[in-house]
């Protein structure tokens, strides 16, 4: 008999972008922190990743997020994030999803009204604020990550658009800038595709001109990332909102407007003296969902002001299942995965390796069949 294999997922969206969240059937991995263990998943079992983000199991629109061990012990949870087209260090929607889940599952005790705890991502500790009421999550804030502007209105030719005036932005990732007004988009639903288009031909351009380099960080890989910026309108005393659009990938734009990608909105903004510490920017998908940013602070790291910033959104349980692996099957590639993943066979115990590697933490309820 072929061996049968098991992953435990809870899906979840936040502003439309499915994030699936893995909650067993992975051995532990190696690494002394949530960062190392990220790089071995990379580099060591990308095969989890394609797995889940490829048919017949899911689709490149989709996240992925691991559940794992955090090792800070300020941190309740530890999780890394899988994309289409990597694995970034922080992503604010997939973030928003990852404590809705620690909360449903009740990694994290729920409790009425807010509440604060920590996970531990690739990027670092990240302070989580809830808001519950009659048992539901109904807000999730999150730090976004430290962001600057590298690059301001500067210009580029690209092949089947013309010249644009593009700047660039680190949220998280180093994001492309431009005025969909200037393109001639208004943001509808039924411009995705042409925007999807557009962008392509934008970054494309971009990655053979020129890199970028974090100012810590050192070269991150070529740019990823397009956001189109819709005109800001002010609804209210210290709070905007502006139409917006996230591109992530050849063919792959985002339902939500992301939360890396609306951190980098308040540094343009910032940058452009158009807000100040305590402002608010909604960003409004093609999809009429959206995430608010907070303008928190700044600080100076040499050349560049860095917007301390933070992102609320709203995450929603779609699903709980169990996907099997099968081994006889050509459509479900296991290269780079079945040596992390747990044997059918495995005790429950200790196919679940969150609950498994920490003991304090038991609310966790991983069913596995053996």
């Amino acid at each position: 008999m072929s061996e049968r294999l098991t992953l435990q997922l809870l899906d979840t969206h936040a502003g439309g972008d499915v994030s699936r969240i893995v909650t067993g059937g992975i051995e532990p991995l190696p690494g002394a922190t949530v960062r190392a263990q990220m790089e071995y998943l990379r580099d060591e079992a990308d095969g989890l990743r394609k797995l889940l983000l490829n048919e017949p199991y899911g689709i490149p629109e989709m996240s992925v997020d691991l559940l794992v061990p955090p090792t800070d012990p300020r941190a309740q949870v530890g999780y890394i994030i899988m994309e289409v087209m990597g694995y970034p260090i922080y992503s604010g929607s997939n973030t928003i999803c990852t404590a809705t889940a620690a909360l449903e599952t009740g990694l994290v005790p729920k409790r009425e009204g807010r509440q604060r705890f920590v996970m531990e991502s690739p990027a670092g500790l990240v302070h989580i604020e809830a808001t519950v009421r009659n048992g539901a999550v109904e807000a999730v804030t999150c730090e976004g990550l430290p962001s600057y502007i590298d690059t301001y209105k500067a210009r580029i030719h690209v092949p089947s658009v013309g010249r644009i005036t593009y700047s660039v932005a680190y949220s998280g990732g180093f994001y492309a800038l431009v005025d969909a007004t200037e393109l001639g988009f208004d943001l509808t639903l039924d411009e995705e595709a042409q925007l999807a288009k557009t962008a392509y031909a934008i970054v494309e351009a971009l990655q053979a001109e020129r890199g970028f380099s974090h100012y810590t960080l050192g070269d991150v890989g070529p740019l990823p990332f397009l956001h189109f910026m819709g005109p800001v309108e002010q609804v209210a005393d210290n709070f905007y909102r502006s139409r917006s659009t996230t591109y992530v990938h050849p063919g792959v734009i985002c339902r939500s407007t992301t939360g890396t990608g609306t951190s980098a909105r308040l540094a343009l903004m910032a940058h452009e003296g158009k807000i100040k510490p305590g402002d608010k920017l909604e960003t409004a998908s093609l999809r009429n969902t959206g995430f608010i940013g907070e303008f928190t602070g700044t600080q100076q790291a040499g050349p560049h002001q860095i917007v301390e910033n933070t992102i609320t959104g709203r995450g929603y349980v779609l699903s709980r299942s169990e996907i099997v692996v099968n081994s006889g099957d050509p459509m479900a590639e296991r290269d780079g995965l079945r040596h992390i993943l747990t044997s059918a066979h495995t005790p429950a115990t200790k196919a679940a390796s969150l609950a498994a590697n920490v003991p304090e933490i038991r609310q966790l309820d991983i069913e596995v069949e053996g």
